[in-house]
């Protein structure tokens, strides 16, 4: 069975759905409000929707106000990667999921506290497992 690393264009468009390969594997962006997960305040974690690998907690989501699910810290830092992304005239951090490379969305240093940051994620880029 090939990684996620080594699947070919082909391969990604024939597991993904439209949009979760538009965002995922062409760094797109879906609208904001409109994400399954934008709004949910169940108990669980967040995963990739690329490849499975555990992201994010619901016990660090918050409500940022800006449309996408928002989150202080991933689960664990090894977990993401982070790129300068110079796209639409201006420089921010993009989020990566590190074992697939999908595009998860954005860091941006105007989160709450303890961190200071908001990870602002696509949710069609997250698979939920919700908590027992």
């Amino acid at each position: 069975m090939k990684s996620s690393k080594e699947k070919s264009e082909k391969e990604w468009k024939e597991e993904l759905t439209k949009e979760q390969f538009r965002v995922l594997r062409l760094k797109g962006t879906e609208l904001a409000f409109t994400g399954k997960y934008w709004n949910n305040k169940e108990k669980g974690t967040y995963k990739c929707a690329g490849c499975g690998k555990k992201l994010f907690t619901s016990e660090t989501k918050y409500d940022s106000g800006c449309g996408w699910p928002s989150f202080f810290t991933p689960l664990e830092d090894s977990n993401i990667k982070e790129e300068v992304d110079t796209s639409h005239g201006m420089e921010r951090t993009e989020v990566l999921c590190k074992n697939c490379g999908g595009h998860l969305g954005h860091v941006f240093d105007d989160g709450p506290k303890p961190t200071g940051l908001r990870y602002c994620i696509n949710s069609v880029s997250l698979d939920f497992d919700k908590e027992d």
